[in-house]
């Protein structure tokens, strides 16, 4: 699968995201009937839309990226390694500012693609749909827009879809897909669900940008899974 592509030209992502505010009673009003009309469709009878607010994270229009964790693998001395680099801040303009100027920059020269599990449903639209509420311009490989479904797969990767094979009834971990090939992952990992409350309640964004790094290693090494090769053990992550 995949193996006409060149490893060293893609770029493997991942993100984190967060609700806008710690909690829904910060929003301002009309964000607060907003959401209470967006979790109307999915909060139980019981429930108020201040109960799910901690599910606002996921969509671009009520939440924020705290995290974008980013690598390439090398080479050096004959043995591969995984550069990751990470672009957080408490203000989200500069993170996105920093991060598509970096990813510009390696898009630069043709043939480059991205990478993330589940990247055309969420990864690469919520940083598209963030850069332009922010008032960016969009990075090139992101404007999609007018582009060919064939265009689109062809520099935005998404292991989830490789591995649907064309069958769209159901969603697949990346962490089942880790243990299915035999990917070893550390133990110590948050899980997703808890990035909001330990953004917001702990404080801990050394943590979240720890999982998040992790993350796109377990993501790298899929690829390689897919792709036959010798995954990189996680003493060849070089954090930058």
């Amino acid at each position: 699968m995949y193996n006409s592509l060149s490893s060293e030209d893609i770029l493997f992502l991942d993100i984190e995201t967060a609700p806008q505010k710690a909690e829904f009673g910060e929003l301002p009003e009309h964000f607060q009937k907003l959401w209470e009309k967006k979790s109307s469709y999915f909060r139980d009878e019981n429930q108020l839309a201040a109960d799910v607010y901690e599910r606002a994270g996921i969509y671009a229009e009520f939440g924020r990226i705290i995290c974008i964790s980013a690598g390439v693998i090398i080479q050096k001395n004959g043995e591969r390694f995984y550069r990751v680099k990470s672009f957080h801040d408490v203000d989200e303009k500069k993170l996105l500012l920093e991060f598509n100027d970096m990813l510009e920059k390696f898009t630069a020269n043709p043939g480059k693609k991205l990478c993330a599990h589940n990247g055309l449903e969420f990864d690469y639209p919520y940083i598209a749909r963030r850069t332009l509420i922010n008032g960016l311009r969009l990075p090139r490989i992101l404007d999609i827009s007018g582009a060919k479904p064939w265009e689109i797969k062809d520099r935005l990767l998404d292991t989830l879809q490789m591995w649907k094979f064309g069958d769209y009834k159901n969603y697949t971990s990346l962490d089942l897909l880790c243990a299915v090939f035999d990917i070893p992952t550390p133990k110590d990992d948050i899980d997703g669900s808890q990035v909001a409350s330990v953004y917001y309640k702990e404080g801990d964004l050394d943590r979240i940008i720890h999982y998040c790094e992790k993350d796109t290693l377990a993501l790298t090494n899929l690829m390689m899974r897919y792709k036959g090769e010798p995954i990189i053990p996680i003493g060849n992550m070089l954090i930058v």
